[in-house]
């Protein structure tokens, strides 16, 4: 792997090159902080499609167009004198400090747990005043929902385990059940969900992950059907739900 100095040095030369682009490219030229958002939103997708296939050379694309990002956005702020990519790194590396008192301090943590306590704590004292004043409203439902659930947890307020949170999830399914209005049925839906996620998250499972695999499993394998469809000259279309679940099973054993 390379040397600490090949690193600055790497690094250096991608700010160089950030320079020129600004200066000379028609098309960085124009780019401006809100033009940039899509995009960073869309490479940060393709970086999560690279995690989730464990394709560590996709991985380090990606992350390579995400840091592009990054600088991109610090180059813009440097132009608008507000701050530069050092401004950056020394505000990360000023709260990495602040927030790890266990490592740069004299406080005693036993566990991941406590740090993650600590952390919440800390983040009031920084002038936040709401755990949940951090979780980003633009979040996916699914992911703010862990979120909120993970920000709530370093403060205590948790169910005692697993066994627990798959009552309350027993508990809003049934009461989706009886429900009967429209509007308040899919919020009792919504409470289900959220419960599951709980659930999931009090069970080391990341629901996001899990969701998405089988979104590309379900992918896949549907794929699949069309392809047998084709080979026998048939349209899934014109089939029957039966006919289509013969398909369905030949397709998993293809898996």
């Amino acid at each position: 792997m390379n040397t600490k100095q090949e690193k600055l040095e790497a690094f250096g030369r991608l700010l160089d090159i950030m320079d020129d682009l600004r200066e000379k490219c028609p098309w960085d030229q124009k780019q401006t902080l809100q033009s940039l958002r899509h995009l960073t939103l869309e490479e940060t997708y393709e970086l999560s499609d690279a995690i989730l296939q464990e394709d560590l050379q996709e991985i380090k694309k990606e992350l390579g167009d995400v840091l592009l990002h990054l600088v991109f956005y610090s180059k813009i702020g440097s132009e608008k004198g507000s701050f530069d990519v050092a401004d950056v790194i020394n505000s990360l590396n000023e709260k990495l400090i602040f927030r790890h008192p266990h490592i740069y301090g004299d406080t005693e943590v036993k566990d991941e747990e406590e740090v993650k306590q600590n952390w919440e704590k800390l983040k009031l004292k920084e002038g936040n005043t709401s755990i949940l004043g951090g979780v980003p409203k633009s979040l996916p439902s699914m992911v703010k929902a862990y979120r909120i659930q993970d920000k709530v947890k370093g403060i205590g307020f948790e169910f005692h385990d697993a066994e627990d949170a798959w009552a309350k999830v027993d508990e809003e399914i049934q009461e989706f059940h009886e429900e009967t209005d429209p509007d308040k049925k899919e919020q009792e839906l919504g409470d289900v969900f959220f419960s599951l996620i709980n659930y999931a998250r009090i069970s080391g499972i990341n629901p996001d992950s899990a969701l998405e695999r089988t979104n590309l499993k379900f992918i896949s394998r549907f794929q699949k059907m069309e392809v047998l469809a084709n080979e026998q000259d048939l349209k899934l279309a014109d089939m029957s739900l039966e006919e289509m679940d013969v398909l369905w099973e030949k397709a998993k054993l293809l898996s």
